[in-house]
């Protein structure tokens, strides 16, 4: 293991120290607890959102506490899910009265963890809670839809129901109306990953899987879950294009209609290649009479240093269009109205 560290068990809450120092006027800890991160500005009587889940995803998922995003995340230690009672002190601190929604990724942890917390802020604190979870991993086979829970992982599409559900929080809309956004968002999103290399956990000190050289693994997980297949890595624009034949077989989309793209790197893969699959997905896209209306490239939700990216598609209508368009500012995440 070769990182810029010091102790691996001090890992988590040194990061988080230097976050705090390095953006004083925007983040703050609840009490002495790092691990409680809350944005600084507070609205009164704005819904609460709220996040969670294991570093080593910067920058999900505190990253995108901010202006017009969310207002507080609990953090847990790499690849691993944060406390009920961290989750129980940001909703109490964000909570002005409106109540308070989480939002966060289909992982066990974590839904048990956000399940209590919630049930403490009803019991102890008369705070109504309420749940959204992104299943937006096309890589696990379970269906997306309103009726039929799914298996599948939350990933770097979840950036999109925080930037359309903090956008709702914004406008003043009231804790149903939120959550309607945010599962509308989550509804509308799907995502694919490939891994190129694997990633070192700081207290475990080595790999915890392996891609042989030469090979890509299609649907790899954030932290290491098995993918779909090991494949041959082949040129960019073929990856692309099977990625992109999976997102739309999975999310149908017809001559008109208007998307988002997200291309996510996993940590060390350079911008360059990431732009180079941008071209191509535009291109599919455009074959297709799909309209691009926005694409974000970057890394929204990173696994440690692993080689690799992923492709988020959203399907937009006009309410979740203006939604996504509103201005939003964060340490990790910043963005600008666009003209009509």
């Amino acid at each position: 293991m070769k990182k810029i560290i010091n102790a691996p068990e001090n890992y988590v809450n040194e990061m988080l120290m230097g976050i705090y120092r390095a953006h004083p006027g925007e983040l703050r800890m609840v009490g002495d607890d790092p691990r409680c991160l809350v944005a600084v500005k507070k609205i009164p009587g704005k819904v609460g959102l709220a996040t969670g889940g294991g570093s080593g995803h910067l920058p999900l998922f505190l990253g995108y506490v901010g202006d017009g995003l969310l207002d507080g995340c609990s953090v847990g230690d790499v690849f691993q899910s944060s406390g009920a009672d961290q989750m129980l002190a940001v909703t109490k601190e964000i909570d002005s009265g409106a109540g308070v929604l989480y939002i966060f990724g289909n992982y066990n942890g974590d839904k048990y963890n956000f399940k209590m917390s919630a049930e403490m802020a009803a019991f102890e604190h008369d705070i109504r809670v309420e749940s959204v979870i992104l299943t937006d991993d096309i890589a696990v086979s379970a269906p997306v839809g309103k009726d039929e829970p799914s298996k599948r992982r939350g990933v770097a599409g979840i950036v999109f129901v925080y930037k359309c559900a903090g956008a709702a929080a914004k406008e003043g809309m009231n804790l149903d109306e939120v959550k309607r956004i945010a599962i509308k968002a989550s509804e509308r999103v799907r995502t694919l990953g490939v891994a190129l290399s694997p990633c070192i956990v700081p207290r475990v000190g080595k790999p915890g899987f392996t891609v042989e050289e030469g090979k890509v693994e299609i649907g790899m997980g954030i932290h290491g879950e098995p993918g779909i297949r090991i494949e041959d890595l082949r040129t960019a624009d073929e990856l692309v294009d099977e990625m992109m034949d999976a997102l739309l077989s999975d999310m149908p989309l017809d001559p008109g209609e208007e998307v988002a793209v997200l291309i996510n790197g996993l940590g060390s893969t350079p911008l360059d290649e990431m732009y180079i699959m941008l071209r191509r997905v535009v291109k599919v896209l455009d074959d297709k009479k799909i309209r691009l209306y926005r694409s974000y490239v970057g890394e929204f939700a990173t696994s440690m240093e692993m080689a690799g990216t992923s492709i988020s598609l959203f399907k937009l209508d006009a309410e979740l269009k203006r939604l996504l368009n509103a201005p939003a500012d964060s340490p990790f995440f910043k963005q600008f109205q666009l003209e009509d």
